[in-house]
């Protein structure tokens, strides 16, 4: 087995025996790349301990880099196993490859933990959250979610946004408790759903997320403007025009690439600020909102859309119908 630090070890503890609690009678796929490597031996590690049956697939092993599609032999073993997990640091045009197991996990009703752009720093904030406090806290606010008709936001940096609810799209929670009706990022915490339509000015002073993230980490002094109409981006500025470029070609990449599909708070009160890594980052309380792919088969949505980024902000104050529900990035629940 690989070598590695123990600090990472409560992270995977966390991430195996309270995320998706394993049973050590249950198959295991673990996903990882050789850059995500160590972190995965510390999750194998935890495996192993358990009891639980595994295997361990290297990406790089198997195929070039930039995946074209998911390799045969994973979507193979995924076929047979109850749990997954996929540590791995994302490529560019890679999504493609993503879905292709998503699709197995979703009809085979996987319970799988998403892991892309797992990092150390990751594993020793928000992986060590209290993720039974951060579940009931997600619970709390799908209560309030399910019943609420316009969601309103609001950011010093100059958001001003409204979502109408579809009441035919489901809101859901992936708070870090990991069960086989949806699978979930890890960090978790975060309650979402497809919009009916955003209308408005998000600002990411926060992140982008895909590949963007690595690229251009935390935007607190580039922020990026965008401005949304029915449930369209219509434009995108910022001092960085390389950013403001490349993340529109981004969201034209399909016709559905620059509608709103996702609607998103996040909920994991162990994340304090915006690291640079749209894995924890749009865990942080407050809103993010991505283009793209609405994960029609959580959420009921109908469309579809090759591609979804994150965008994420920072110190939201939101409203659900008349009530307020966070202040300055603190709940009120």
């Amino acid at each position: 087995m690989i070598a590695f630090d123990a600090e990472l070890t409560p992270g995977a503890r966390n991430a195996v025996r309270t995320c998706l609690r394993i049973q050590p009678s249950e198959k295991v796929t673990l996903i990882t790349d050789l850059r995500s490597r160590e972190i995965a031996a510390a999750i194998e590690a935890e495996l192993a301990d358990l009891g639980a049956p595994h295997r361990v697939f290297v990406l790089e092993e198997l195929s070039p880099r930039p995946l074209t599609d998911m390799p045969e032999a994973v979507l193979e073993d995924l076929e047979s196993s109850q749990v997954s997990i996929f540590a791995v640091v994302a490529q560019q045009h890679e999504l493609r490859s993503r879905m292709q197991m998503t699709d197995v996990v979703n009809r085979r009703k996987i319970r799988h933990a998403h892991m892309v752009n797992i990092e150390k720093r990751i594993m020793l904030e928000g992986m060590r959250a209290d993720y039974e406090a951060v579940d009931a806290l997600s619970v709390r606010l799908l209560e309030v979610m399910r019943k609420a008709r316009v969601v309103r936001a609001v950011s010093p940096a100059g958001t001003d946004i409204t979502s109408r609810v579809n009441p035919e799209y489901a809101w859901l929670k992936t708070s870090g408790i990991i069960s086989e009706n949806t699978w979930g990022n890890l960090p978790g915490g975060e309650v979402w759903t497809t919009p009916g339509e955003v209308n408005g000015v998000f600002v990411v002073d926060g992140v982008v997320g895909d590949y963007l993230c690595a690229k251009y980490g935390d935007l607190r002094e580039t922020p990026l403007t965008l401005r949304i109409r029915a449930n369209r981006l219509v434009s995108a500025s910022s001092p960085n025009k390389e950013l403001e470029d490349e993340f529109w070609r981004y969201c034209h990449t399909d016709e559905n690439s620059d509608a709103v599909g996702e609607f998103a708070i996040g909920t994991n009160i162990g994340v304090r600020d915006v690291i640079g890594n749209i894995l924890q980052d749009e865990k942080l309380p407050g809103v993010h909102i991505a283009f793209g792919n609405p994960y029609g088969d959580h959420t009921g949505a109908k469309w579809h859309s090759s591609t979804h980024i994150d965008v994420v902000g920072r110190e939201f104050s939101v409203w659900a119908d008349e009530r307020q529900i966070m202040q300055d990035g603190k709940f009120l629940l």
